[in-house]
């Protein structure tokens, strides 16, 4: 048997140049149902096949992997999510695979030139001229929604955590066609089944009504304006997280113009071999970013990929994309504080009291509920400074994707979705390698909403 060339690219060699690629293809959304539904299909089936040829421990061949990825890219929506989803969550996918699926955080092939200026002409009318003036002709982060490009404006006046002069901005244009092709996605029946398959879920009705309302909300950029602002407001003056500031006047529910602040990225701040300290101050930065907001506000950042954070060379963590947030009123927080006190209890009564509190069914099979929630509530369950570790939550993930013991927890779909994401940010604080008290500063968060237990 021949040895492996040892000159072959390592798979962040691989998804860059796929990142590369993609990039510098145009293609516009499509927003045929049935076209749409015959790509999720095959996407579906493409990531199955992968995922079941990782754990088999078979040999995959990088160029269908990429030819998957770039399929979930071209059509942008909730494929293109589920996609992300995957790159940062399912860490029982293989290495090579997860780093080809992670290109799509930030990359994907492009709306064309034309149809962007065309779009912010149309959102922006008179006052367009001054993005299209400087207007980056490629993009610098292509999502599922949208895509970013550069531009400068000499007289937007300056704001604290920007560059001195004030003038970059960074300008977010939805891709035409795309809210079309997410309600096409939704009305398909099949599709139900396609997104369980790429996101994890079972395929449970609910589920896919709450992310319509998530995914949909997403293409309303005057939405993500205001939820970037309150996020603003909250964090203003923070030592670790900065949030870049909306540039009002020239927002739209098409395109989104907020201060220009670049930064490192994860993967960059992880090869520089930042110190423990750095480390654990950015773990409980980033936990207290997207946990402790929920209790203290009941907002919650759905997104936690790392494509929507960077690292300032000051050692702040700055924190894009605001389009997909969920607000949990005082109930729900209450409810989710209850769940959190019972599950490090182990009391699988009062976790069943809890699920029904908040709007769920007392379930039959207890241990699946037990499990469940000692997977999501995890980093709870330890005292004092700990590592997460990188099969976090690995029993609750088999729950979720057991579509019989999904069903027989009847829980509220709000929280199978915020149970899903959560595991994502379980996944980026294991590389992160943070030894932080993540039970201690839960229980406080826990209790400043009124009338809750204490952890």
């Amino acid at each position: 048997m021949s040895a492996a060339p040892t000159d072959a690219p390592s798979p962040a060699e691989r998804a860059q140049a796929l990142g590369a690629h993609m990039l510098q293809r145009d293609a516009r959304v499509p927003t045929s149902a049935l076209g749409r539904l015959w790509r999720a299909g095959r996407s579906a089936i493409g990531v199955a096949s992968l995922a079941s040829a990782g754990r088999k421990g078979d040999d995959i061949d990088p160029e269908v992997v990429a030819r998957v990825v770039e399929r979930l890219g071209t059509m942008k929506g909730v494929m293109m999510k589920a996609g992300q989803m995957l790159g940062y969550v399912d860490t029982g996918l293989p290495e090579s695979v997860r780093a080809m699926l992670a290109t799509l955080q930030t990359a994907a092939p492009i709306t064309p030139y034309a149809a962007v200026v065309a779009a912010i002409e149309a959102s922006l009318g008179q006052r367009a001229a001054p993005l299209v003036a400087t207007l980056s002709r490629e993009p610098v982060a292509v999502a599922s929604v949208g895509q970013v490009h550069h531009a400068t404006l000499p007289d937007v006046p300056p704001a604290s955590p920007c560059p001195p002069d004030g003038s970059d901005v960074a300008v977010k244009v939805r891709h035409p066609g795309v809210e079309d092709a997410f309600r096409a996605d939704f009305r398909a029946a099949s599709f139900g089944r396609a997104f369980a398959t790429m996101a994890g879920f079972s395929a449970v009705g609910p589920v896919l009504d709450e992310a319509r309302q998530t995914f949909l909300a997403e293409c309303d950029y005057a939405l993500e304006a205001e939820h970037q602002r309150r996020f603003a407001e909250l964090f203003a003056g923070d030592p670790e997280i900065v949030v870049p500031p909306v540039v009002d006047a020239l927002s739209t529910r098409d395109v989104l113009v907020t201060r220009w602040i670049p930064g490192r990225s994860f993967e960059d701040f992880l090869a520089a071999d930042p110190s423990p300290a750095r480390r654990n101050a950015v773990g409980a930065a980033l936990y207290r970013f997207w946990v402790g907001t929920l209790y203290r506000e009941g907002l919650f950042h759905a997104d936690p990929h790392p494509g929507n954070f960077a690292f300032l060379p000051d050692g702040r963590v700055v924190i894009y994309d605001y389009g997909c947030v969920r607000r949990f009123p005082p109930e729900l927080r209450r409810g989710l504080a209850a769940l959190a006190a019972a599950t490090r209890a182990d009391d699988t009564i009062a976790m069943a009291a809890a699920v029904e509190a908040l709007g769920g069914r007392a379930p039959t099979r207890l241990d699946d509920l037990r499990r469940l929630l000692r997977g999501f509530f995890a980093p709870l369950l330890v005292a004092g400074p700990r590592r997460i570790a990188p099969d976090e939550g690995a029993a609750a993930r088999v729950v979720m994707s057991d579509k019989r013991a999904i069903l027989g927890l009847e829980l509220p779909p709000r929280m199978l979705f915020l149970f899903r994401l959560r595991f994502g940010l379980y996944a980026i604080l294991a590389r992160l390698g943070a030894e932080v008290d993540w039970a201690g500063l839960e229980a406080d968060w826990a209790s400043t909403v009124p009338g809750s237990q204490t952890l």
